[in-house]
């Protein structure tokens, strides 16, 4: 019996450790299907069905809207972070302001095309930097942007801290501070059409049972 998750990588570490248990007690073998946000929607949209997809909350009522998926289940909630090459010098971010000057003191700044880098490409607008840091800004899909960063070819790289965490190479310096953190939350949505619905409900109960909590805080999550 297989099951097919498609989903973003910022559940990836928490999903990771949890799911051999629910195949060992299922008898389901799933196939994961590890996709950018941006890839995942259109594919989704172009009708192509999968059992269950974990992406961010918002992203998943857009595709319920749709008519893709059936409902939604929040699994964990994520801030964005920011990390600098292993030993290089770490910038002031504990401010809004303090960033600002950050971002415009480095060389290069590096963020992915999910949730956290659409938030800060509105975050660099508000700041009133974006044609400013244009020219200098490193967008990644497919790959973390802590690896990046860990190669030497951006000077910082913004992600979520889940995403940040498993890197080798780099040194996190921090969360960003509570006036221009954003929060997002990650969801699990089963597909309206899922060959095997039952399965992916299956697997939700599993991802968000009380012994899941610890796992997914390790991660960098909160649970929800």
């Amino acid at each position: 019996m297989n099951l097919t998750v498609m989903q973003s990588a910022a559940f990836k570490e928490a999903y990771e450790a949890l799911l051999p248990a629910f195949e060992q007690a299922s008898g389901y073998k799933v196939t994961t299907l590890w996709t950018p946000s941006v890839d995942m929607m259109s594919r989704l949209k172009g009708g192509e069905v999968v059992d269950l997809v974990i992406m961010s909350a918002a992203a998943i009522d857009e595709l319920i809207q749709h008519g893709k998926l059936a409902a939604r289940v929040d699994l964990a909630k994520s801030g964005v972070a920011l990390a600098v090459r292993a030993g290089a010098p770490q910038p002031d971010i504990s401010s809004g302001d303090a960033l600002k000057r950050a971002l415009i003191a480095a060389k290069s700044v590096c963020y992915s095309t999910g949730p956290s880098g659409i938030y800060l490409a509105g975050l660099f607008e508000k700041m009133g930097i974006a044609e400013q840091i244009k020219a200098k800004q490193v967008v990644v899909k497919g790959e973390p942007a802590g690896a990046v960063v860990a190669r030497g070819e951006a000077e910082i790289g913004f992600q979520q801290m889940s995403e940040l965490l498993p890197v080798a190479g780099i040194d996190i310096v921090g969360p960003l501070s509570d006036d221009v953190q954003r929060i997002t939350v990650f969801s699990a949505g089963v597909h309206a059409q899922a060959p095997q619905a039952a399965a992916a409900q299956a697997l939700i109960r599993h991802l968000t049972a009380a012994a899941a909590a610890p796992v997914i805080t390790k991660s960098g999550m909160q649970p929800v």
